[in-house]
């Protein structure tokens, strides 16, 4: 595939592979850019930004609705290249496509209702006879950095706002998935979005990024992706708009009322879905005593029947993880908890990209599969005394994305509400639950600012106000 740089398509002199983490072959190959390619995009950005200041909000939802009509009618080609490209199962892939084609119908709809507000001036001071209002303009340039792990959705709930408000786009896609992305610029353009209006510059992030999220023709920078990388961009940025969707280590607490076939229903589908490679992914579980050996008794038949394999086929429900190299890191941290005291009861070997769906049981918040983001198909079980100790524990983290509370009790839910420190919190379902309409962020090292496409765009876009002097006979 080639990428789309200052309305055209082009090879670029260096090649990478996008090879398919199961077994490694190559799907495709996309361009590595050049500095002078990210120069060439910003340049044709700016001018984009200009086409796309005099493109009404109506012209903007009709090209975002037509776009995610095609997502839903390319939802088999498109799921097919989601797991070819990023592992996850062929299941998972055409769900990401329709989650996709929602984000865009979502950032449609939003892009009608771009409103000021009037503002009340002889309620001031001195201010008899002024009139004053508000108006909302977009940005300018934004430039998109995306994850490999929602290698559609995530770059549509970037692009979709950005395009929705009357922006430009630089997109950066993952270097390990971009050719979802890539599609979608094709489907994008098609539609009517403006050439020079989407830039699409796929390589290295390391190489590319800084050049980008410097440059001062740049308005807006949204990430998403790790926490250090997130702060060496802040640390580039200078005055910008940031949004930074981080890291996490997800907390489900389990109280002593708890449905515990929900709650480990609920384990499995966000512990292991996309074989955990899911930043609000339930990675800690806290669990009363009262509960914890049912629990665990409940959940660990349903580990094992998870089927780990070629995401390809129908009967996968766990595929690889991106990396080889990942796998390995998951692996060590598992046994570094085993041989520090934490009891494994199931899983726990790799192949390859491939590692089972692991449990650890008896895992101590100081361990670093309790501490940091382990972003792979394992879960620790840890003990709490009460919902006070569990909250406390929750807490106990530099991340703040996601948290769960299994309960009937509406003063422990309500709580867990007011006092744990997450940007995202669920009552009797797990963490890794998102509507894509919603406001969704983090606090503490979790992240900056809010997604979803009625938020982002309230990000992406800037506040002018204007203000009439009108004669004193008015």
């Amino acid at each position: 595939m080639k990428m789309f740089v200052g309305g055209e398509w082009l090879a670029g002199t260096k090649q990478a592979e996008v090879r398919h983490p199961f077994d490694g072959h190559v799907v495709d190959t996309v361009p590595q850019a050049s500095a002078e390619d990210v120069e060439r995009a910003l340049a044709a950005a700016v001018e984009g930004a200009r086409i796309m200041a005099k493109v009404t909000a109506y012209d903007r939802f009709v090209m975002l609705r037509k776009a995610a009509d095609a997502l839903l009618a390319k939802q088999k080609e498109l799921g097919r290249l989601i797991s070819l490209e990023e592992g996850k199962t062929i299941t998972e892939g055409e769900f990401e496509v329709t989650r996709a084609a929602t984000t865009l119908e979502v950032s449609a709809e939003e892009a009608k209702r771009l409103t000021g507000e009037v503002l009340p001036l002889d309620a001031a001071p001195g201010a008899a006879n002024k009139l004053g209002f508000t108006l909302r303009v977009p940005c300018g340039v934004v430039v998109a950095i995306a994850p490999f792990n929602f290698p559609l959705n995530l770059v549509c709930h970037k692009v979709g706002p950005a395009l929705a408000a009357g922006n430009a786009v630089v997109l950066k896609p993952a270097s390990n998935t971009p050719l979802s992305a890539i599609r979608l610029t094709e489907i994008l353009l098609d539609c009517g979005v403006p050439p020079l209006a989407l830039q699409c510059v796929t390589g290295n992030g390391g190489e590319l990024g800084v050049q980008l999220c410097k440059d001062e023709r740049v308005r807006k920078i949204t990430f998403t992706g790790s926490g250090e990388v997130g702060k060496k961009i802040c640390a580039v940025a200078g005055l910008k708009r940031v949004t930074m969707e981080l890291g996490s280590n997800s907390p489900l607490i389990v109280l002593d009322d708890a449905d515990l076939n929900k709650a480990t229903d609920s384990i499995l589908a966000s512990g292991y879905g996309n074989a955990g490679q899911v930043c609000i992914s339930a990675q800690r579980i806290i669990a009363l005593p009262k509960v914890y050996d049912e629990l665990i008794a409940r959940l660990l038949p349903k580990v094992e029947a998870l089927t780990c394999g070629d995401p390809l086929k129908s009967s996968t429900r766990m595929g690889p993880m991106i990396r080889e190299t990942d796998a390995v890191r998951v692996n060590e941290w598992v046994h570094e908890a085993v041989s520090q005291g934490a009891r494994l009861v199931t899983g726990g070997s790799r192949r390859g990209t491939l590692h089972e769906p692991t449990l650890l049981v008896d895992v101590r918040p100081e361990m670093k599969i309790s501490r940091d983001e382990l972003f792979g198909p394992a879960v620790g079980v840890l003990r709490a005394a009460n919902v006070d100790d569990a909250i406390r524990l929750a807490n106990d983290s530099r991340y703040g994305l996601s948290a769960t509370l299994f309960t009937q009790d509406i003063d422990a839910a309500m709580k867990f509400a007011r006092h744990t420190e997450c940007g995202n919190l669920h009552l009797n379902w797990g963490p890794a639950w998102r509507a894509d309409l919603m406001p969704y962020g983090g606090l503490k090292e979790s992240g900056l600012g809010k997604e979803g496409p009625k938020y982002a765009i309230e990000e992406m876009t800037e506040t002018k106000t204007v203000v009439i002097h009108l004669p004193a006979d008015h």
